[in-house]
């Protein structure tokens, strides 16, 4: 069937997170209505398999298939995720952290960060009181502690979220039986050959080592790098964005566990790019992510082993890529989704989430009838856009950055950022404004909480906030300091959480009187004197 027609068999060609998660919605979503869908890989070719932090959003994935969080867990050697922590990012010796969830409570007219801008320009207490003390994520993973949320919107749990550290490998493998199970196809073989059509361009086949040849009506590339389907076959263009992501190699050495299991990622900024350290149950996966224009292949190398927190297990991983993205997605019948479509570096976790809004977006806008010229436009656009505002973001992590110790921290610091980002700082360096653009994945406290973080203060804060009594205010802000702490210090330990099997009761209870979530009243605080 040619690229007009409707789709009734789909051929995913390649395996791996991006495969197997694609393999997997579909036979959830589509294969009940009469699509076949099967999958195409060789056990001879690897994956990247390095990617095992997450963001929030896996856990709609996984409860969508159905999978059960402690069966994941258990399968995945997997631990839990609250945020990142940075370390040496905006200067040496600076930290700061990344929490999911929101910070503070926002009252009826006010963003919550407004009243803590304003205590800082009031008595510059941001060392005193850093932004951090305000979420109930960082208190949390700052205490090796962990708890799911509370449906209690008066509980401070109510405001944390989480994600997951895992095996790539294994959930790869838990998809695989999964959609296995469900009907799906697998076909092992090499792919030497793709066939496309005389009369439209679009892909009609593949052929694999041993002569076998596959027909389909829609491929999808979950091809890796290698993008055999869109870049190789399609010719797609790439769109480079290295002059603003320089790093373009990577390492990745896991080492034995060392100490206890933590409920956080942690990015340390080195010499030519930086490190990340993912702790699993049976190993810390460790990496070093760097540009090649300033630091050498044996340099990097040396410095990962040197930052590595236990013995290495296995052999250096090493890794080439380019930032970027294919200029369109979904060309013809051919759907790239995960790496064969485009890179942008794992600093705040989004390989995974990029693979699972393409699927998404790609179900959604799944051809039902003949002529897919509409659904491949808005494909392309809502792909694009995604990249540019992920990218935007990563941008900011060495754009705001200090450092000057370095030549490649030198060449981030004097770089020319897209308009779209320098528009977001100047707004922020104003007053503290920050505005989150349709369904852009980074939430205000994201951005709030890197810009903070890397020292990039407002030289105001809106004018409503100066409406509320210092001294109220900074009374009910202790009160909400307080009850944070004290619900986070309630907390198990994340260890034991997950030894407990990842008991299905909450580690606290959201009823209890002393942790309760005190909101901050501005019309009663007015009339104050």
């Amino acid at each position: 069937m040619t690229v007009e027609g409707l789709v009734r068999r789909v051929v995913i060609v390649g395996g791996g997170s991006a495969g197997w998660m694609t393999a997997a919605a579909m036979a959830r979503l589509l294969m009940p209505s009469g699509v076949e869908v099967t999958l195409v890989e060789s056990d001879a070719i690897g994956t990247v398999g390095v990617g095992e932090a997450t963001i929030p959003t896996i856990r709609d994935f996984n409860a969508l298939l159905g999978i059960d969080e402690h069966q994941f867990i258990r399968e995945t050697g997997g631990s839990f995720k609250l945020g990142i922590e940075f370390v040496d990012w905006g200067r040496l010796g600076n930290r700061y952290f990344h929490p999911f969830g929101t910070f503070g409570r926002d009252t009826r007219t006010l963003r919550f960060h407004q009243l803590w801008l304003r205590r800082h320009h009031d008595d510059g207490r941001s060392e005193q009181e850093r932004l951090e003390h305000y979420s109930m994520a960082a208190l949390a993973a700052s205490r090796g502690r962990f708890g799911t949320p509370s449906s209690d919107p008066n509980h401070p749990l109510s405001t944390i979220s989480y994600a997951y550290h895992f095996d790539a490998g294994r959930y790869a493998m838990l998809l695989r039986r999964w959609s296995e199970a469900k009907g799906v196809r697998r076909i092992e073989g090499r792919i030497t050959d793709v066939r496309r059509s005389d009369r439209d361009g679009a892909v009609a086949s593949i052929a694999l080592e041993n002569g076998t040849e596959i027909v389909g009506d829609l491929f999808i590339d979950c091809s890796g790098f290698a993008s055999l389907l869109l870049g190789r076959a399609m010719a797609e263009p790439f769109e480079d964005w290295s002059h603003w992501l320089p790093c373009d190699r990577a390492i990745a050495l896991p080492s034995a566990r060392s100490g206890p299991v933590l409920p956080y990622t942690r990015s340390t900024a080195v010499r030519g790019g930086w490190r990340w350290r993912i702790p699993l149950q049976h190993r810390t996966g460790s990496g070093i992510v760097y540009s090649s224009a300033h630091l050498s292949d044996e340099a990097a190398l040396k410095d990962l082993r040197a930052g590595l927190d236990g013995e290495a297990v296995g052999e250096p991983r090493r890794l080439r890529f380019i930032a970027g993205h294919r200029r369109r997605l979904w060309s013809r019948n051919v759907v790239a989704i995960g790496l064969s479509g485009g890179f942008l570096e794992p600093l705040e976790s989004t390989s995974i989430h990029l693979i699972q809004t393409a699927i998404t977006r790609l179900l959604t806008l799944f051809p039902t009838a003949a002529g897919w010229q509409a659904e491949r436009a808005e494909f392309n656009r809502q792909s694009v856009s995604e990249y540019e505002r992920i990218r935007d973001f990563l941008i900011l992590h060495y754009k705001a950055s200090t450092r000057d110790d370095d030549a490649f921290w030198r060449y981030c610091g004097d770089m020319r950022v897209p308009d779209s980002l320098a528009r977001r700082l100047d707004l922020f360096r104003a007053a503290g404004r920050i505005f989150r653009e349709g369904d852009e994945l980074f939430s205000e406290s994201s951005w709030l909480a890197v810009m903070v973080g890397q020292g990039i203060m407002p030289h105001a804060h809106d004018p409503a906030a100066d409406a509320i009594p210092a001294l109220s205010l900074a009374t009910q802000m202790a009160a909400m300091r307080s009850a944070l702490g004290r619900a986070a210090d309630q907390l198990a330990l994340h260890e034991d959480y997950i030894s407990s099997c990842c008991a299905a009761a909450s580690a606290v209870d959201a009823s209890s009187p002393d942790v309760r979530w005190p909101a901050i009243d501005p019309s009663r605080m007015a009339a104050e004197p």
